[in-house]
């Protein structure tokens, strides 16, 4: 590294992130300021069927004002074990609970100015039940599609979600070609 932080501020604490603002100093004396967003992370969960379909949700997303093709996936709580968030979202938002959970790596999202971290699952030998979704959830939807079909909706741009084409692409990388 070649600075120095001399001062480090919190300017905002919310609900889903924190914003603090860093003043550098760099080795040649040159001034610079880092704008950093904590977020806690996240687990993203694809479940696969016994016939080898995908589960992917639709789901109203409020900063785009849009509805996007994902995996399953949310918020982890302070100190949460990442496995333990996966398996709650699958069952929150489709109703599915997994014989099998397996780790497919983890993601940062948005390096340049945001330290999120998302640890992405596999869900295999799935078993239906009901959802449990918040209050902000209630519009979703549960759809089932091959990996030809999300191949597609992927080029054509139907899915643009990144945690979504990733947990995808290790999913077929790790198992499919393997």
């Amino acid at each position: 590294m070649n600075y120095k932080v001399t001062k480090s501020e919190n300017i905002f604490n919310g609900i889903v992130f924190d914003v603090k603002v860093d003043t550098l100093e760099y080795d040649s004396g040159n001034p610079g300021r880092r704008e950093v967003i904590h977020h806690n992370g996240g687990a993203v969960i694809l479940p696969i069927t016994n016939e080898g379909k995908l589960v992917l949700i639709k789901q109203f997303r409020y900063p785009l004002q849009e509805v996007l093709i994902e995996a399953p996936a949310g918020k982890l709580e302070i100190d949460e074990d990442p496995m333990i968030c996966a398996t709650r979202e699958l069952t929150e938002e489709t109703g599915y609970s997994a014989e099998k959970v397996t780790p497919l790596g983890k993601i940062s999202t948005t390096p340049g100015f945001c330290d999120e971290i998302l640890y992405l699952y596999l869900a295999q030998g799935l078993t239906a039940g009901e959802h449990n979704r918040e209050e902000g959830e209630y519009g979703m939807e549960v759809f089932e599609y091959t990996i030809n079909e999300v191949d597609e909706m992927i080029k054509n741009g139907e899915i643009i979600d990144s945690k979504t084409i990733v947990a995808i692409y290790h999913y077929k990388s790790f198992f499919l070609n393997s």
